[in-house]
């Protein structure tokens, strides 16, 4: 008898897919079990002790409100552009986080007045500076021919200069030693929210992608540039979030009944919630990392492994 060829026996051995509302079913199921799993772990010990500045915290389903940085930190200072949900934010982690001293504040991220203030009270307070968490960044919709010069710089401002400043002003105080702080060496870490669209074309606009690849470039420069100090720079990249900047998109998606189709092209099949890059922040701000400097770390579900492919050809 012929012997079956290798494309047969593959064939005959593959599974049928499941349905889009099936795989959908499946996919918000993975979801949700995500953000219950993290809700209800045991609360860690990473950030013990650490000072933590963290800007863009106020959006509700942004990645600074979900960030799991909290547990176990001295001292948060947390600060958005919008005041909306600073209070009620402050009001949830203390209830969650008792013994952990929050302190808001309405500022722009891409002021350097402000930045350098918060930079200082940090330190005048606690008398040590941990982690800076670079998080504040708009998103731009307009394509090529519809941007001007103005709207291009302006997502340039928010999105790179704000972690230019927080690199160049965050970094001289965690280089600062404090023993009557349990700070006996210098070091730090510097988290800066970038994105896949820094990386390659396809997901985001000119402006938008040309600001995050500034970002992940400063995460390379300025790891470099604080060689010897003990402070890590890293950026996160991010693929397609369920986050307030692209919550358009999402309830487009419901709207018109393709919510299913959100995330497709990466390996899961699915989208993010902010929790899960929430994760990746606590595991670059914590001494879990503590050999991991200059990077650009992906989080998009194996969105950036592939070059496009025809599916089922070559994937």
């Amino acid at each position: 008898m012929p012997e079956k060829s290798s494309k047969t026996v593959y064939d005959n051995t593959r599974q049928k897919p499941p349905s889009p509302d099936e795989f959908l079913k499946s996919s918000l199921a993975r979801i949700k079990k995500v953000q219950s799993h993290l809700d209800s772990s045991p609360r860690g010990t990473r950030m013990s002790g650490k000072v933590c500045i963290i800007t863009g915290a106020g959006s509700l389903k942004g990645i600074g409100y979900a960030l799991d940085i909290y547990q176990g930190a001295a001292h948060l200072y947390l600060s958005d552009y919008d005041p909306s949900h600073l209070h009620d934010l402050k009001h949830s982690l203390q209830e969650k986080y008792p013994d952990v001293k929050i302190t808001t504040s309405a500022f722009d991220a891409a002021s350097e007045k402000d930045i350098v203030s918060v930079c200082e009270q940090a330190f005048q307070e606690e008398g040590r500076l941990d982690v800076f968490f670079a998080n504040a960044g708009r998103a731009s919709h307009d394509v090529l021919p519809d941007i001007d010069a103005k709207a291009f710089m302006e997502s340039m401002r928010i999105n790179a200069l704000s972690c230019f400043l927080a690199i160049k002003h965050a970094s001289p105080w965690m280089v600062k030693t404090n023993v009557s702080r349990g700070k006996e060496l210098s070091g730090g870490s510097i988290i800066l929210t970038a994105s896949i669209a820094g990386l390659r074309s396809g997901a985001g606009t000119v402006d938008y992608s040309a600001s995050k690849a500034a970002v992940n470039s400063m995460a390379k420069t300025g790891a470099n540039q604080l060689a010897r100090t003990g402070v890590r720079v890293n950026s996160i990249c991010p693929g397609l979030i369920e986050t307030g900047m692209t919550s358009h998109t999402f309830e487009y998606a419901k709207m018109r009944g393709s919510q299913g189709k959100i995330g497709q092209l990466n390996p899961l099949g699915r989208w993010a919630v902010a929790e899960e890059i929430g994760q990746m922040a606590l595991f670059l701000a914590s001494d879990d990392s503590s050999y991991v400097n200059g990077q650009n770390v992906v989080v998009d579900g194996g969105l950036s492994s592939s070059h496009p492919v025809v599916p089922g050809r070559w994937a």
